[in-house]
């Protein structure tokens, strides 16, 4: 949805209905994650993606027919045996497509989430998709809430549903997760007649290096790419200015270990961010090595060569971390590509946390028969475990 946002936002503000696919759930080979979205707007102009190209002839048809009756509805697409050519996904993945109009009158809320998006302001949207043995005259599908950390606005049809699922999401929100839950149609959470799907709009997640190198350019360069919020990090002020890293979101000037010590006391570095210490120099990377390893973080890597880890490794016993913490860090930094320039290594360094990310091993797919894309998540399930009904 946010690669979306703008051109909704703009249609939404002009009083206009949109057809919305939002991808929420996926199986196999599915090319998009949960949270991809395709636009059908009120020109009949066509934005986004949920598919890849495989499905979006069909979800563009079904979001039309959205606009003009107001109905919404979960579509499921998959390969098809007899015509692999037909509606459905030639790689054989399978994905849940929930298909709704929006506009003002549909999604008031829609401006106050953008507002926040746009602040980087953490907000989660939150729609039931799914009902099953729903009441008489009690059907949920459609409903929406929209979740702050501090409060919450709209509603799912019943006020104990919405201050369970408010609690929780939030906790999905603080961790930056899109997925879909399930409760019961008063709130229980071991219930799964409503199954709700949780697009959460959190900050950018992280990317802190340290070392003002031109190793640290590339790096920059490259995780700005794939969606960090990258600072570098640097006690030299000769080196670390914002003309040396203009991919950095920002360049600071601070030993690296006082640095993360204040930003992880902050609260500003959460269990998404990502560390990396290029700093080549004890004085500089085992102190802030001893604070790295002891906070809740996606990744930590620092570069050097085998000698240099293992006399880093042994500096980082003496200052006294554990065995177990010492095993969270990734040196010598990066994937074994055969790197040699700084742009070759930032890649290197950056597969390495995609990997880390998603479960990969960083082996050649050619060489492997495992599934391409790797279940990491509790929500991509067998297809025999769905229980939400289309």
């Amino acid at each position: 949805m946010r690669e979306v946002l703008d051109d909704l936002f703009g249609w939404w503000d002009a009083g206009e209905s949109v057809g919305v696919g939002t991808v929420v759930a996926t199986w196999k080979s599915a090319p998009r994650p949960a949270g991809a979205s395709m636009l059908v707007g009120p020109d009949g102009t066509a934005v986004g993606s949920v598919s890849g190209g495989c499905v979006e002839g069909a979800v563009y048809e079904r979001a039309q027919d959205a606009i003009d009756t107001g109905s919404p509805g979960l579509e499921r697409y998959g390969v098809s045996d007899d015509d692999a050519f037909a509606v459905g996904l030639t790689c054989g993945g399978i994905l849940d497509v929930w298909v709704e109009r929006v506009d003002r009158e549909s999604f008031p809320e829609f401006g106050d989430v953008v507002a926040s998006v746009r602040d980087g302001a953490p907000v989660a949207v939150v729609t039931c998709v799914a009902s099953t043995a729903a009441p008489t005259g009690d059907d949920r599908v459609g409903g929406r809430l929209v979740v702050w950390p501090d409060r919450f606005a709209g509603s799912l049809g019943s006020s104990r549903l919405d201050e369970a699922v408010a609690d929780d999401v939030r906790g999905l929100l603080a961790a930056g997760r899109t997925t879909t839950v399930h409760y019961g149609h008063d709130g229980e959470r071991r219930g799964d007649d409503l199954t709700l799907f949780v697009s959460s709009f959190a900050p950018r997640p992280r990317m802190i290096v340290f070392g003002a190198i031109d190793f640290a350019a590339a790096l920059a360069r490259i995780g700005s790419f794939l969606g960090y919020r990258v600072t570098v990090c640097d006690a030299r002020p000769v080196f670390a200015t914002a003309k040396r890293f203009p991919d950095a979101d920002e360049v600071v000037v601070e030993w690296p270990h006082r640095y993360l010590r204040a930003e992880a006391d902050a609260g500003r570095v959460d269990e998404r961010a990502v560390l990396c210490v290029l700093t080549h120099d004890p004085k500089f990377d085992v102190p802030v090595l001893e604070v790295a390893l002891r906070i809740p973080t996606a990744y930590v890597g620092a570069m050097g060569s085998r000698r240099t880890h293992e006399d880093r490794l042994q500096r980082l016993r003496e200052a006294g971390l554990t065995a177990e913490e010492s095993a969270r860090l990734a040196s010598p930094i990066g994937l074994d590509l055969g790197a040699r320039t700084p742009e070759e290594t930032a890649v290197s360094i950056a597969a390495e946390i995609v990997a880390g990310r998603w479960g990969g091993s960083g082996a050649r797919l050619s060489s492997l028969n495992d599934a391409i894309h790797r279940d990491t998540d509790f929500l991509h399930r067998d297809e025999s475990e769905l229980s939400v009904a289309p």
